[in-house]
């Protein structure tokens, strides 16, 4: 009887050495999640400040993308304007130099 409770407290020894060996892992464990839940947490809050500077972006490209339509818009108007005018200024040249020519 003696022998076999020294071999039930062996039993129970070791088994209380299992149970605190494996407490302390799942002590670890623990540690890793929270550690993990708050690099994931960072990681989401990275990922939403990426997120609203990617639209910020796209707006300001929109705004700059409505700004260079207007000014191809307006630079094609004063081609057009400057082109009238070029042939304006060439007639009155021929004007000019016929009437010279007439003079003469």
């Amino acid at each position: 009887l003696q022998k076999e409770l020294l071999k039930y407290k062996q039993e129970a020894r070791n088994l209380q050495g299992i149970k605190d060996a494996l407490q302390q892992r799942l002590i670890q464990q623990d540690a890793s999640v929270l550690q993990l839940k708050q690099e994931l947490l960072r990681a989401n809050m990275d990922k939403e400040e990426l997120h609203n500077q990617n639209v910020d972006l796209q707006r300001k490209v929109e705004e700059r993308n409505q700004l260079l339509a207007e000014y191809k818009k307006e630079l094609g108007q004063k081609d057009r304007h400057l082109q009238q005018h070029q042939t304006k200024l060439d007639e009155m040249l021929r004007q000019l130099s016929e009437a010279s020519y007439q003079q003469v």
